[in-house]
């Protein structure tokens, strides 16, 4: 039972961050940006940009795609229910 609570806990920490916040509107209105995309996009630099993105891929947030020397981001399903609850709570 712990271990459920421990999965939600790193669910619940990739998205408590209006930064991370931010960059999911950003991608499900945009999918398949960069992280350089990200970070212009949303005026922050891109080691700040690439942190948020990592958290928020480890929690099932972001799904990944090699495109050349790019990589693009798109939401999960997960991240796509998050977004739906975050609004219902403004």
């Amino acid at each position: 039972m712990a271990g459920q609570y421990r999965k939600l806990e790193r669910i619940v920490k990739g998205f408590a961050n209006h930064r991370r916040l931010e960059m999911l509107d950003l991608l499900k209105r945009q999918p398949e940006l960069s992280v350089n995309d990200i970070a212009e996009r949303l005026h922050m630099g891109y080691e700040n940009a690439s942190d948020h993105v990592r958290k928020m891929a480890i929690a099932g947030l972001l799904m990944k795609r090699s495109d050349g020397p790019h990589v693009r981001h798109r939401l999960t399903p997960r991240a796509e229910h998050i977004l739906a609850f975050c609004k219902k709570l403004r």
